[in-house]
Order: structure tokens, then sequence, then C-alpha cells
């Protein structure tokens, strides 16, 4: 008996069409009955006396440009080391595409080498006072992204189509740990986006159009990031998960990134909000705000949803954190200045460039002159604080002594790639099985083709190790497997014969052709389309299928997108 051929392919997902459904209806803010729209969540990670105590002993003694410090958070490429030592920033991360040494082959070393250099400068009260841990944040959307050896999971599309909140769980705990040998806090992810148009570039973000699925989701991956609040809360496994972007940004018109949503408030909930629910309800601590206008008014600007809704109607308590350089797009306001931002209820100005400089200072001098209430400064870095010292960051050691730190053996390691083929068998979507041809005896002679079937980096989008997720070889995915070497290992032993030609070329005709083709990598912003219209003007992939299909062979096609 012959035993199936099984196709493992760690890629981007299928995604079905779905009609806009952004609203037409306008809102009128003093209308609508908001206490009716959003609830008080009970979330799972109450506040502590002795840890509010702390927090307050600690602000007691911290001066204004110290809790500004704690409001502002650089980016790699933008900071040295003496900075940190001289103003205590709060937080810093690296964004897409930046490493250690600027060096995409940084090794896991050296980015330990970094969060320890920068932890050490930031307890450092020689220069600026003050002896309060930094935190690092990261992108690691689908994996520890950024870091060459770690392991990749298909996108968040793709595991909605798996279904499986457990196996959600399980892949942010082994994302969890991957991170923190690294040395790094804090995770910018789960994204929760309920994606309603899928021209809009970052579709494949989201998990699901179907908000119940986000809501599960958001919950699953908050407690196998940071723990759960009754077992393993921000223990020395786990990292601080961020909730993204808040709110409406799978919304806008058009699928325009960063554009506007016009839902109704009720909508907003219904759909939008699903992941708030689950991902705080389950104690997320950290909550990113949108680039997204709602009815035009930028939400890194929108006090009635950052303070109103989120801390005071939903009962958030973490901090709120700003997109790359988002409030510099609320009216009034620039990349260096903008009081509008925090006394919204934005807690940490995410600020990479140069503009972190000029943002601390005008922020100081806003405080002194009124424009930014002293009262909102003392809220954000209360926030801030309570999220600190929940995560135990004043008692851990520096970065290079924690628990997970240094162990490089456990970055892509073969328990954690076995998640990954699970949640990669269970993402895939069957489309159709015309004449039953699925499943294919390994014993057969297969012709493989199309630009994708040898291409790791293709088939992992973006967000992988660099930003966009394009300018990657296969060499720069060591311990990753293409489609093609998959398939060739399971023909190869089951006594077939396998050849690649990516453009579909043959000396002895094959029984069969699986052609692998699909989008190239992208992420936000270069991945907004006018249509869903798949290569055209230049239907390509579509030539190659025709060109096997004319000559009788049987074409198993392999299809990845986002």
């Amino acid at each position: 008996m012959n035993t199936p051929l099984k196709i493992s392919i760690l890629a981007g997902a299928m995604f079905a069409l779905t009609a806009c459904n952004n609203g037409n209806d306008t809102r009128a803010i003093e209308d609508t009955k908001a206490a009716e729209i959003w609830p008080k969540l009970d979330i799972a990670v109450k506040q502590d006396q002795e840890v509010e105590a702390t927090v307050k002993e600690i602000m007691a003694s911290m001066t204004l440009k110290q809790k500004v410090a704690q409001m502002i958070q650089p980016e790699i490429r933008d900071i040295t080391v003496e900075d940190m030592r001289t103003y205590g920033f709060g937080s810093y991360l690296n964004g897409g595409g930046a490493f250690p040494n600027n060096n995409k082959h940084s090794t896991a070393e050296d980015w330990i080498k970094l969060a320890d250099d920068m932890y050490l400068a930031s307890v450092d009260e020689s220069v600026d006072g003050t002896n309060i841990p930094t935190m690092w944040g990261t992108d690691a959307v689908h994996g520890h992204n950024n870091v060459i050896g770690a392991t990749l999971f298909p996108h968040n599309i793709g595991l909605g189509a798996a279904n499986n909140p457990d196996l959600i769980e399980k892949i942010a705990s082994v994302t969890a740990t991957e991170v923190m040998v690294t040395g790094i806090d804090w995770v910018f992810a789960p994204t929760v986006a309920v994606v309603r148009d899928d021209r809009w570039g970052r579709t494949y973000e989201g998990y699901s159009e179907d908000p119940e699925i986000v809501r599960n989701y958001a919950a699953s991956i908050v407690k196998g990031l940071q723990g759960h609040a009754d077992k393993d809360f921000l223990s020395d496994s786990r990292v601080i998960s961020t909730v993204k972007h808040f709110i409406g940004d799978g919304g806008t018109v058009k699928g325009d990134d960063q554009g506007d949503n016009i839902s109704s408030e009720q909508a907003l909930f219904d759909i939008h909000a699903q992941g708030y629910v689950g991902g705080l309800t389950a104690g997320a601590q950290s909550v990113m705000a949108s680039f997204n206008s709602w009815h035009g008014d930028k939400v890194h600007g929108n006090k009635y949803l950052l303070t109103d809704v989120l801390k005071d109607k939903m009962g958030f308590d973490g901090f709120v954190v700003g997109d790359w350089n988002g409030h510099g797009q609320v009216k009034g306001c620039t990349n260096d200045s903008c009081p509008q931002s925090i006394n919204a209820g934005l807690d940490i100005f995410m600020v990479p460039t140069d503009a972190w400089k000029p943002l601390y200072e005008n922020t100081i001098a806003q405080v002194k002159d009124g424009t930014i209430p002293m009262s909102r400064i003392n809220d954000a870095v209360t926030r801030i604080l309570r999220v600190k010292v929940r995560a135990g960051l004043f008692d851990k050691p520096s970065p290079a002594d924690r628990k997970f730190s240094g162990k490089t053996e456990l970055i892509g390691q073969q328990s954690h790639r076995d998640v990954a083929r699970q949640a990669v068998r269970e993402s895939l979507v069957l489309l159709k099985n015309k004449n039953n041809l699925l499943p294919l005896n390994p014993k057969l002679s297969i012709l493989v083709a199309g630009d994708a079937a040898d291409n790791i980096g293709k088939q992992s989008g973006g967000w992988s190790i660099t930003w966009q997720g394009t300018n990657n070889t296969n060499a720069d995915f060591p311990g990753g497997t293409s489609i093609y070497e998959g398939l060739q290992q399971q023909v190869t032993a089951a006594g077939g014969t396998i050849n690649l030609n990516v453009d579909g070329e043959f000396e002895d005709k094959p029984d069969v052709a699986i052609v692998v083709f699909g989008e190239e990598p992208y992420a936000e912003g270069h991945g907004d389309r006018e249509n869903l219209s798949y290569q055209q003007g230049d239907k390509r992939d579509l030539a190659l299928i025709k060109k096997l299909n004319a000559q009788g062979i049987p074409v198993v096609s392999i299809f990845i997108s986002g």
C-alpha cells in the first residue's frame, strides 16, 4: 500500500474574498450610548496593593525629566548605549529591518550583548539619577522573525484558517522562549485586526474576518506570551504582550493602510474591538495605538477612544504605546512635538529617527507651561511602572543572566519546528481537488515548477528577517525547508523520482506536476492593492499551468498569498 504524499508548507496562507463592509453610516459622539456599547471587562490581572505601593514609592522619587524619559521609545538605529545612560529611556525597540550593529546576520550573542548593554546603562544612575530598568520591544509577529535561525510560523491569516486556539497558545509560548534567548522583554503582538477589505496590504496580519475567532485567538496568544494570570503570569518564561492596533485598522475605507474607518460605534465594538475583549481580559499589559483614523480623527490623538473607552470604560490599567511616529500624523502635531497625543491618553511615544530628542525636550517644556497636565504625565508613568513591576523587571538580573538568555540551542530547536509544522499543516486551505488528484502517490515521477517552489523567503512572506521580507536567500533561513525540499525528502524516501525546473521544462514526461507560485513578500504599505486580480496584465504563472495542462500533465497548484 502506498503512503499518501504529505506536503508541509512554511508559507503564507490563502484568504477568502470578502465584500467591503465599512458602513456608510456617520456618527455623532454626543448622541451615542457609549456606556451600553463598551463593557467593563473582567480583566484576569487585578491590581495588587503591594505593586501599587512600589510604583507610588518610585514615582515619589522621580523628576519630570525622568518621568518623560519613561515615555520616550527610540529605535536602536537612532540611539547609543551612552544615550540610554544619559536619558534613561523607559523602553526602546528594533523596527523591521533593524539589527544589532546594523547587521542582518547578527548572532544571538550580538542581540544579547545589546540588550545587556542597554539594560546596564538604564540602571546606571550616575548620569540621569535613576535606576529604572528599560524594556526592549520587538515585532515578533510570526515567531522571533527578526533573528536568523529562529522558528517561523505561518502568518496570522493562516493560523486563523487552522481555527485552533490551543495551537496558537503553543506558538506564542515558543515565540516567547526564542525572544527571551536574545534578552528581549516585550513583543508587539498579537495583531487583532478584523479585516473587512482584502485589498489592505496587512490583511495577512489578521487572523480572521470572524470577530469570534479573533477574540479567542487574542486570549490564547496573550496567555502564550505572558502566561496565565493565575499560574505563571510574566514569570521568567514569559514576555510582555501588546494587543494591536487600537482600533479599527482592519476596517478602513477601501482597505487603505492608515486610512479612515467610518464604522458606527456599535460596529467598532462588535467587529473591531473583539480582539481587545479577548486579549485584555486575558491580561495583556500593553496596547498599541493604530495609525488609522475613526471618522477623520487619528486614533493617536483620540481621547475618547484611548482614555474614555479603553482605560475608563473597559478598565485597561496597562500602558498605551504609539506606533512608528504615529503621533506625528495627529492634526497640529509633528514627529517632534505632540502634546495632543499625551493628553489623549498615549503613554509611550514610539519615536524612531532622531526626532526623539526634540520630542523629549518639547514634552518637558509643554508640561512646564501647562499644555500637558502633570496629572497626565503621572498617570502615564504610573502605568509604565506598574507593568515593569508586574513583569519583575526590578528584580530580574540583567538580560545576559536571565533564564533563557544565551541558550542559543533553543532558537529553532526541533520541538519548536515541530509546532511550526503542525501549524503549517493545519493552516493549509484546499480550494478544490479535481478528479481526486490528491493525495499523490509518492512513487510517481513528479515535476516541481514555479518560482516559489524553492524559495523559503517567498513562502515565509513579510516580516521575515527583513521588514518587507525581501532581499533574502534560502541561506538566510538555516533550519528552514523550502516546499521543493520537503517534497524531495518525502518522494525520495518513498522511492519516487522528483525534479525541479522553475519554468516547467523536462526531458522525460512526468506523471504529475506541482506548480508553486504566488505573491512576492510584502509588509505594511507595500501590500496595498487597487484590486485583487493576481498578476494583472501578466498572467505568467497561469501560462505555466496551462502549458503543462496542454501537455496532458495533471497539475497540483500551490498558491502562496499574504
